[in-house]
């Protein structure tokens, strides 16, 4: 199910529970998590970012391009993902110089998908799929986007078998975090994947996870 939501339920807090679909989007200071990958003690570079030509794995989650099942489709120099993903749920690198790096930005790491015309050509950097798989099901999960200019971005949310709990189209990107809910309450997302058209390419930061049922 693909569902376009306004930036302004950003704004909207707790009522943004009752969007009527599978996951909300909420303002993620109204989410309380526990757990929070920022990327900062992973080895970085400036420019094109320290080359992850395998998988990334840290503490609770796995990063990578796409899962098991899924292929690229480019739209432009944009990775796009297709297919369905096989279970379980596996994440997987993407071909050489097409997977991740990361980059000191700012003060800080952030993480880039390579598209592919490849590292390190700036014009595919930030325009690759970014996909990662939790360790254990989530029943919320915040993450900020950055360096955005305004483009599309797309999340699509996954049960550990494969299939989709929803996709997700992405208020105009920029400098923004978007907090995401289950609106069930059910801890059934294993798996998300990220996708953008943005002109300039999408990093990720501050992935943040764990909610604590006694703060519910």
């Amino acid at each position: 199910m693909r569902i376009a939501l306004a930036f302004i339920l950003l704004t909207f807090g707790r009522a943004a529970f009752a969007c009527g679909a599978a996951i909300c989007l909420v303002d993620p200071e109204e989410l309380q998590l526990t757990r929070i990958i920022t990327f900062d003690d992973t080895h970085s570079s400036r420019g094109p970012g320290h080359l992850v030509s395998d998988l990334l794995v840290l503490e609770g989650a796995i990063f990578g391009e796409r899962f098991a099942g899924q292929k690229i489709e480019p739209d432009g120099d944009h990775d796009q993902i297709e297919g369905r993903a096989l279970p379980p749920l596996t994440v997987m690198p993407g071909a050489a110089g097409e997977n991740l790096s990361v980059v000191f930005l700012q003060g800080n790491n952030v993480l880039n998908g390579y598209g592919v015309a490849g590292y390190p050509k700036r014009h595919a950097q930030g325009e690759g799929a970014i996909s990662f798989l939790f360790d254990d099901d989530q029943s919320a999960l915040s993450f900020q986007l950055r360096g955005g200019e305004a483009g599309q971005a797309r999340a699509v949310f996954l049960r550990r078998d494969g299939t989709v709990i929803m996709t997700m189209d992405l208020p105009p990107a920029g400098e923004h975090a978007f907090g995401f809910i289950r609106s069930t309450g059910e801890a059934d997302i294993a798996g998300v994947v990220i996708t953008n058209t943005d002109p300039q390419g999408l990093a990720l930061d501050n992935l943040r996870f764990g909610k604590n049922r006694e703060l519910s």
